[in-house]
């Protein structure tokens, strides 16, 4: 074949792959606007969606790999401004009766929560409604408002879709994807009454990798001349965060979400660690969000309790660790248990050949999620393919040296966690917790004698009495480090 023939050639395939590369943009435009005519997408510059439900403490399960703890949702309200890249969220839950098992967040009768997005600003209502600046929830928010119905829609018209057809539940389907930012692959499902099924894309998490969110949509009912679904169901890594069921819908809401001024002051970095000399030898290191850890000096390495929240907070904390004891390995990580506040940081230390000490029960779990992919946020041990060194126990791991000992004790009777560990130096007489007790601010309400705060704190001394502990201070995952008769005042215990 002449070089001049050959050239031709390629030259249709490549025009013609170009044809058809068009031609499904085309076809996906065609669906996606379908899909804008039935549900009013075109006219819909805001909206607001009200209902009730369940809502889901994600990563917070009691087992590992089980489903994430449930609360009532008494009242959700979200508001999309798609004009303008804002939204406004607001959910009030309450407890199931009895308390679902699992990391439950801790409050008196009922928990509310507003979280903000505007342009590239995000907030929460802090204490007394004040803003408080959240910006590393910048880009999930944004994405979040992608996902639902009509922001599905409008993300696909300014994006350069494809479809194709899958064959999903025996259902026939068009599956318009999209890229979001350059970066988030989004599938939207369509059904034969033209109408979105699920929207499903991918977000970074520092222990699942590459999660997989869905929207699931189904009960579309007509709001004011628009189509919205009756019942929304989020789905994170596998189990739901919310199920809500839609009482009211108003299109074109008024939304008027300017960012205060206070929403975009700087937050500390949570890499900044402080530590905090608890005795030779022993520092409690603490960052400005998230549960502290713990270094303890061993003649030949070093040990830190918990490896909480992320890759950048590890990364902080070992850091700092080198930096008090210069001339000594890193060599064990204690984590307490599997809840992501907690773990979210372990790989982390894998990554840097640390031995990870860890109850049982979350070795298959914590190893099948090491190999999960990351491609969205390459982290350490993605990068470096180390294999994680796991230690487990069953009730008690003793870490010594012959004149300094760590005791690691499985604690009993909590529903908040089956492998909850406890970290105990006989020597110094000191106890760290994770989730069990923090000492209230001064002049804070009491729970009452039934509450689940109570009971924690009461399990917590009952473990300890039950383990033969000799504790003078307790150092809190989440608070501070307190002595003794913080809790046994707490208990009502005088003695």
């Amino acid at each position: 074949m002449g070089k001049r023939a050959f050239g031709i050639i390629v030259l249709l395939a490549f025009f013609g792959s170009a044809a058809m590369a068009q031609d499904a943009r085309n076809d996906a435009r065609n669906v996606v606007d379908t899909v804008a005519r039935t549900i009013g997408a075109a006219t819909v510059k805001t909206i607001q969606f009200s209902g009730s439900g369940n809502i889901f403490g994600f990563g917070q399960s009691y087992q590992p790999g089980g489903p994430w703890v449930k609360f009532n949702l008494k009242s959700y309200t979200q508001l999309a401004d798609y004009e303008r890249g804002a939204s406004r969220e607001e959910n009030v839950r309450t407890y199931l009766d009895p308390p679902d098992l699992g990391g439950t967040a801790l409050f008196i009768g009922e928990l509310r929560q507003v979280a903000f997005l505007s342009g590239d600003a995000a907030w929460n209502a802090g204490p007394g409604g004040a803003p408080a600046p959240a910006p590393a929830a910048v880009e999930a928010r944004q994405l979040q408002l992608a996902i639902t119905p009509h922001g599905f829609v409008k993300a696909a018209m300014a994006a350069s879709p494809t479809v194709q057809s899958k064959t999903v539940g025996g259902k026939r389907l068009s599956v318009v994807s999209f890229t979001w930012k350059g970066k988030y692959k989004v599938n939207g499902y369509v059904n034969s009454q033209n109408l979105l099924e699920k929207v499903e894309t991918w977000m970074p998490d520092p222990f699942l990798g590459d999660m997989l969110v869905e929207n699931i949509f189904t009960d579309y009912r007509d709001f004011s001349g628009v189509k919205f679904p009756g019942k929304m169901v989020q789905n994170q890594g596998g189990f739901p965060v919310l199920d809500l069921t839609v009482s009211d819908v108003q299109p074109n809401a008024p939304a008027s979400l300017d960012v205060p001024e206070a929403a975009r002051q700087p937050v500390p970095p949570v890499s900044r660690i402080e530590s905090l000399k608890l005795a030779d030898g022993v520092w409690f290191l603490t960052a400005p969000v998230g549960p502290n850890s713990m270094a303890v000096e061993f003649q030949d390495y070093v040990a830190v309790v918990e490896g909480p929240f992320s890759e950048e907070r590890s990364l902080a904390v070992i850091a700092e660790v080198k930096k008090l004891v210069p001339n000594k390995p890193l060599r064990y990580l204690i984590n307490t248990h599997h809840h992501f506040d907690h773990s979210g940081g372990i790989r982390t230390y894998a990554a840097e050949g640390v031995t990870i000490i860890t109850h049982q029960i979350n070795k298959a779990w914590y190893e099948k999620n090491f190999r999960l992919p990351r491609t969205l946020v390459p982290d350490k041990l993605s990068q470096n393919r180390k294999s994680a060194k796991l230690v487990t126990l069953t009730d008690k791991y003793v870490l010594t040296d012959g004149s300094h000992s760590l005791e690691v004790h499985l604690s009993q009777g909590l529903g908040h966690n089956p492998g909850l560990l406890l970290v105990y130096l006989p020597k110094e007489k000191l106890l760290y917790q994770a989730d069990y007790f923090t000492a209230p601010p001064a002049g804070a309400p009491l729970p009452p004698a039934d509450h689940m705060i109570n009971r924690r704190n009461l399990n917590l001394q009952e473990n300890i009495d039950r383990l033969h502990l000799d504790v003078e201070r307790i150092a809190a995952a989440h608070g501070r480090v307190m002595p003794i008769a913080d809790l046994r005042k707490a208990i009502g215990k005088t003695e």
